[in-house]
């Protein structure tokens, strides 16, 4: 089992013939991703990716094609939002935006669509999600991943990467990996993902990675306190970080009350997480918390 994406999943690419779309979408089939298609306007009824993958010219006229369930997003930021609402109103279940930068405003419009619709989007600015030898899907290395009974979630890509670096060196694999996302408004929430985390019968463990800023972690923090039954170890990043300054995601700013490092760790704790003063514990934590079930 794994949440969110499996090998069933059929992907359409939107931006497949950009540099980034093709170049990611040929890791995500090397991985063993089902892409079916790709959406590019303008360009429908050529061929890509050695000639193995239909491009067409709308999300709808692709789904219809293949029955995809699942579209991830390659676009510039301008046309990001737009896209979002594409696959949204044609009926595809999941999207995976990874474009970075999108207008808050579009965003904000975006949103009403996927709830209309009832849609689940992660992002944007995320790196995606891995199921771990099943399906890929973003931008995130495959080759670090390895099978196993831990989910992760996190804001940040690269903490992602390095949280799956620090369970591999335990000898600790991974159900899935889902990357968030860092903007002020992304599709999927932390406790979202710790609830499927939850449902999960694969699943024995939660690796949770945070960030400074918003309420995102002491939300799910509570949720989990009251919730979950499986343990979680938690870790939150910019604990340096001077209140008032934005810290590399456009969400990762400390106003100086409940969302610096210090008050979501102490919250984590309060709720039964535990916390990791650094990411190199991460793989540590989590093999104690499992021995102790």
């Amino acid at each position: 089992m794994s949440i969110l994406v499996n090998k069933n999943s059929k992907v359409i690419v939107q931006g497949i013939t950009g540099g980034e779309g093709a170049f990611h979408s040929q890791q995500m089939i090397d991985y063993g991703s089902n892409i079916v298609a790709g959406v590019t306007p303008g360009k429908g009824g050529s061929f890509i990716l050695e000639q193995n993958i239909p491009v067409f010219n709308s999300v709808e006229e692709a789904q219809s094609n293949t029955n995809a369930n699942v579209s991830i997003i390659f676009v510039p930021p301008a046309f990001a939002s737009e896209a979002i609402i594409e696959a949204s109103e044609a009926n595809i279940e999941l999207i995976v935006c990874i474009t970075e930068g999108v207008p808050i405003n579009d965003m904000a419009i975006a949103m009403r669509v996927l709830e209309k619709n009832k849609t689940r989007l992660i992002g944007p600015n995320c790196p995606g999600i891995i199921s771990v030898d099943e399906c890929k899907l973003g931008i995130m290395p495959g080759f670090i991943c390895k099978k196993g009974t831990i989910g992760v979630v996190s804001k940040s890509g690269t903490l992602t990467y390095e949280a799956i670096g620090q369970l591999a060196s335990v000898g600790l694999g991974q159900t899935t990996a889902v990357g968030i996302g860092g903007d002020p408004i992304i599709g999927t929430t932390m406790k979202e993902i710790l609830e499927l985390f939850e449902k999960d019968p694969e699943t024995e463990g939660v690796v949770m990675i945070g960030e400074i800023g918003g309420q995102m972690e002491n939300e799910a923090a509570l949720w989990a306190k009251k919730n979950m039954t499986k343990p979680v170890v938690g870790f939150i990043a910019g604990q340096t970080a001077p209140p008032g300054r934005r810290m590399g995601h456009a969400g990762a700013i400390v106003s100086g009350g409940d969302d610096t490092a210090e008050a979501k760790m102490q919250i984590m704790k309060e709720s039964g997480i535990e916390v990791c003063e650094s990411v190199a514990d991460i793989g540590e934590k989590m093999k104690k918390s499992l021995e102790t079930i």
